[in-house]
């Protein structure tokens, strides 16, 4: 029980979670500082999974890093915004910080025994350590992660429909825009249709495709683990498989040159690497059909040989590796409630995030809001002029065709205007970030109230 907005003694109903990973263990912890019981499933130890050795909360598997604390970073920014809203995950990774510059990485074991401490000390958990096989009635968050058990993942394919459930992860790398040479790369839609500047088109000449076919081919792979060793699906085929099945087999399919003229000149090139804008962040362009196995490394080498692409800045790097998340748009309110039933929310990486500390994130809000509705009050939207709302923003209006998960980036935020004062990129970064906790700190203080902050700390 609690006191609501209006002072008087509310009975709160109990909220599931479902998953004790990052996302999981964040929305439990911010579920119960605010007085409402939480019920936490965790299937492990009693179901392992194949990439998770410990029983422990939040346990990192990938890497041991959360990437940059700098403001002039997105994940910097992220960071920030989520120690304003209380998180659980970033105060148990500072308190179990390691050297590692301006990133912060922590000590694996003890950033985990930090979180399952908090989380199994709370008189306002109670965990349950059993597989759960269909999504819960009542509130309930869904937290379950990539390796969502098979009869869990059944039931949500159910809700969702089969169509908005992927189970197979082909992430082509994205590219800062200004890196891009615009004196060689030209911008064209094939026979002129569309607006003409959907794409950007970087040409190649025959000995500039044979080069990069080389690289594709000898460059180093990423190692499968045997949860990653799904067969691969012909409609994303990664782009050095299909370079194996014939010199050619990529000119013919993402990479032909039909019906783009290259205006200097005035002919097809005899291959063509496309870019594609991203519809919200348009500071950023995708490769087209550039799914990839290549290490990070090879990929940056061999990406870096497209004519135009010779000082490519990254947003990411492609990677395929099972994985299993939602299409976020489809499903999702930018409150990560699903549109068909409000009283259910998808967390983490499920949700169509990607990332360790996006995935907390999103513990963060849906916490907030499971609390709300337990406790009879309405759900709330964080502000998309801040870097977590334009995230949740992103997913929830991005295109629903093709829909991948996605990382945060300033992409994602309003643009600052440039001033004598901001000739250098980090000082625009700065602006945005300071913008954006600006926008942050307005609606914490408007909604401190409601999302019981005070009372919380």
């Amino acid at each position: 029980m609690r006191f609501g907005l209006s002072g008087v003694l509310v009975q709160s109903k109990t909220v599931t979670v479902v998953g004790a990973g990052l996302a999981g263990s964040e929305a439990a912890w911010q579920i119960a500082r605010r007085g409402v019981p939480v019920r936490l499933y965790e299937m492990r130890p009693t179901q392992p999974t194949a990439v998770h050795q410990t029983d422990r909360m939040a346990e990192l598997v990938c890497s041991n890093s959360l990437k940059s604390l700098e403001l002039s970073s997105a994940h910097g920014l992220l960071k920030e915004e989520m120690k304003r809203l209380g998180s659980l995950i970033v105060d148990c990774a500072i308190r179990n910080r390691v050297p590692a510059g301006a990133a912060l990485a922590v000590d694996r074991l003890g950033f985990s025994q930090s979180v399952t401490q908090a989380i199994e000390e709370h008189p306002d958990i109670t965990v349950v350590r059993e597989e759960v096989s269909e999504i819960p009635d009542g509130i309930v968050i869904l937290a379950v992660g990539p390796l969502v058990s098979e009869a869990l993942a059944a039931d949500i394919a159910r809700f969702t429909g089969n169509d908005y459930l992927y189970f197979y992860d082909a992430i082509a790398p994205v590219i800062e825009a200004d890196s891009i040479d615009r004196s060689i790369v030209f911008a064209a839609s094939r026979y002129g249709k569309g607006e003409g500047s959907d794409y950007l088109n970087c040409p190649m000449n025959k000995d500039e495709y044979d080069a990069f076919i080389d690289g594709l081919l000898t460059g180093e792979k990423a190692p499968l683990h045997d949860v990653d060793k799904t067969p691969f699906f012909e409609g994303c085929l990664p782009i050095e498989e299909m370079a194996r099945r014939g010199h050619d087999t990529p000119r013919f399919g993402p990479l032909k040159p039909v019906g783009l003229d290259d205006p200097r000149t005035g002919r097809w090139p005899h291959a063509v690497v496309q870019l594609r804008q991203d519809n919200l962040a348009a500071e950023h362009y995708s490769m087209v059909g550039f799914q990839t196995r290549l290490s990070w490394p090879a990929q940056k080498q061999v990406i870096r040989s497209i004519p135009g692409l010779q000082s490519a800045k990254f947003v990411r790097l492609g990677q395929i590796h099972r994985n299993c998340y939602i299409n976020a748009p489809e499903i999702l309110q930018p409150s990560l409630q699903t549109r068909e039933r409000p009283e259910l929310f998808f967390a983490g990486q499920i949700s169509g995030v990607e990332g360790y500390s996006e995935s907390a994130a999103s513990g963060i809000l849906c916490g907030i809001n499971a609390a709300r509705l337990a406790t009879g009050g309405e759900t709330l939207e964080l502000p998309p002029t801040s870097v977590l709302g334009s995230l949740f923003h992103y997913i929830s209006h991005s295109e629903k065709k093709n829909y991948q998960p996605t990382n945060v980036s300033f992409g994602l935020l309003p643009a600052v205007p440039k001033s004598k004062g901001m000739r250098k990129k980090r000082d625009r970064c700065l602006a945005r970030s300071a913008k954006a906790l600006e926008s942050l700190d307005a609606w914490i203080a408007e909604h401190r109230e409601g999302i019981a902050l005070e009372a919380a700390g």
